[in-house]
């Protein structure tokens, strides 16, 4: 969506603010002998406390109020009572919501406890290499320039990254234009940043795989040549400077 007015605006803060909290505050919930079931129930009560929907369920029937993938799950883990975490499991909390008409996404991987698989420096890529994606951002920038320097940053580290995930256009929807905000450098991809619209920005950094498959389960998505990936989104205002990070939550980044 575009913004239009500052009704807009306060809707998208708003709704951006209830999902920076939820993650955040999941993170903090999250220990070791937890079913992922419980720690989605937890996010679901956040959500419902200041009146917002979960996105997933609401838009596409998903399983969870959110989605929560573990170690080689790259993205759209189901949560479960069977899937219980561990001490050094690599964790990723997808949450997304509609709150009065506007809606955000917001994601971020962590390791839960000590870090027994040496995977926090992946983390820590995935992060940084959103957060200078982000400086880049601004109102006539193309789209795939910003797909060539997230993979360009992967690289440079020693990783991949999953090809067939992208960021994308949301506000009024969970998924709008455009759609293909990509990891890598597509030339076929012509569209630029317009300013004043909200986009959806994220990393899927990788160690071994480029593509995300799904699974038996029908949602479930991990790397075609297994390894680990970590993901970190924010909803961001495109502005014709620096954008406006609108689930950057008190400074924190997920």
């Amino acid at each position: 969506m575009s913004i239009t007015s500052v009704q807009e605006l306060q809707g998208m803060q708003q709704i951006s603010a209830a999902v920076a909290h939820a993650l955040n505050e999941m993170r903090k919930y999250a220990r070791p002998g937890m079913s992922t079931r419980e720690l989605d129930e937890y996010g679901g009560m956040l959500l419902a406390r200041i009146g917002a929907k979960s996105a997933p369920r609401l838009t596409y029937g998903f399983p969870g109020w959110t989605c929560i993938s573990v170690n080689e799950e790259v993205a759209h883990g189901i949560p479960t009572d069977q899937k219980i975490l561990r001490e050094g499991d690599l964790v990723n909390i997808d949450v997304s919501a509609e709150l009065n008409g506007f809606w955000a996404d917001n994601g971020g991987s962590f390791i839960l406890g000590e870090d027994h698989r040496q995977l926090q420096h992946l983390v820590d890529a995935s992060r940084d290499i959103l957060r200078i994606a982000l400086s880049h951002i601004s109102g006539g920038v193309r789209i795939n320039e910003i797909g060539r320097l997230i993979e360009t940053e992967a690289r440079k580290r020693g990783y991949k990254v999953i090809k067939n995930l992208a960021g994308h256009g949301v506000g009024r929807g969970l998924h709008e234009e455009p759609h293909d905000i990509l990891n890598y450098y597509d030339r076929y991809v012509t569209q630029r940043f317009k300013k004043d619209s909200v986009v959806a920005v994220e990393t899927f950094i990788s160690t071994n795989s480029t593509i995300a498959e799904q699974q038996s389960d029908g949602w479930t998505l991990t790397g075609n040549k297994g390894g680990y990936v970590a993901q970190h989104e924010h909803t961001i205002l495109v502005t014709s400077e620096r954008p406006v990070i609108l689930t950057e939550a008190n400074g924190i980044w997920a």
